[in-house]
């Protein structure tokens, strides 16, 4: 059993846990395959165990639950939004994006929580408002769009 009290139990396709484990632990410096069975591969991402499950085709995926990646900056922004949507994955708004396996993604530099939260309605409401126009998050237009430039 993982050794941390809730883990993410995600449910792939016929035998694409390995797969989806290899490559998402392929993507974050912090990760590693931590075992592996022929059901269920349990793996690490920057401290977070997860458990994959080759379950079958009964289940997919829905934009209603998504992993959330805080990015330092707009190479790591668009180092991980390449990776994921590489073979096969689909952009979507703000940040979202849905991977080759189904699984939904938000990649999101640290900062725009203070930009989208700016004590000043006005600039939070310009911030929002070229967030829901970009697909990837571009750090500097959200910064232009707060200060109004």
């Amino acid at each position: 059993m993982p050794s941390q009290k809730i883990t993410p139990f995600l449910w792939f396709d016929k035998n694409q846990a390995l797969e989806a484990a290899t490559f998402y632990t392929s993507l974050f410096d912090d990760a590693r395959i931590l075992s592996t069975t022929p059901v269920v591969v349990k793996f690490s991402l920057a401290g977070q165990e997860f458990c994959a499950l080759n379950g079958g085709p009964n289940y997919k995926f829905t934009p209603a639950v998504s992993f959330l990646i805080s990015c330092e900056d707009q190479a790591e922004v668009d180092r991980f939004w390449e990776a994921l949507l590489s073979d096969g994955g689909h952009p979507q708004r703000c940040g979202w994006l849905v991977d080759k396996f189904g699984v939904s993604w938000q990649v999101v530099p640290k900062g725009l929580p203070e930009l989208l939260n700016d004590d000043d309605p006005a600039r939070a409401q310009r911030t929002q408002e070229a967030m829901m126009q970009m697909q990837k998050l571009d750090i500097a237009a959200l910064q232009k769009a707060n200060a109004g430039d």
